[in-house]
């Protein structure tokens, strides 16, 4: 078992489920009820979606790689969602850095979650640690 790739996907399934479920309530049922033009707000509702479903696959990727005997298998794909998750982190750092007043550090602290998602799951593909791993490569 990869350690650092299973904790990588528990802690991006339990960002997920604060996404859906804390993100639902605070953000999207805020967004819905704004009188902002009916398609601008559309495609937001739908980008949300779009994040969840995103954040919930690579979960469930970074689980399935974590458990895996077979290693190089799951490399690119597990790069690819560290990648992901660091971008998304970056994004909100760079909003954050972009605002005026003080005190978004922790206004938007979705950045706290994400890029440690990121660099667990490019610390759990690095070669070292897969290649040093107890059970073979095929």
């Amino acid at each position: 078992m990869n350690v650092k790739l299973l904790l990588a996907g528990i802690l991006a399934l339990v960002t997920t489920l604060i996404h859906v479920i804390a993100g639902g309530q605070d953000v999207v049922s805020v967004l819905l009820k704004t009188p902002m033009d009916e398609e601008a707000k559309l495609v937001l509702y739908a980008v949300w979606h779009m994040a969840s479903v995103t954040m919930g696959f690579s979960s469930l990727i970074l689980l399935q790689s974590s458990f895996s005997r077979n290693r190089q298998q799951w490399l690119v794909s597990v790069r690819c969602i560290a990648f992901l998750w660091c971008s998304f982190g970056l994004v909100f750092l760079v909003v954050i850095a972009m605002q005026t007043t003080s005190g978004w550090w922790f206004k938007l602290p979705q950045w706290l979650l994400l890029l440690p998602v990121g660099v667990l799951g490019f610390w759990g593909s690095s070669r070292d640690v897969v290649k040093n791993e107890k059970e073979p490569l095929r």
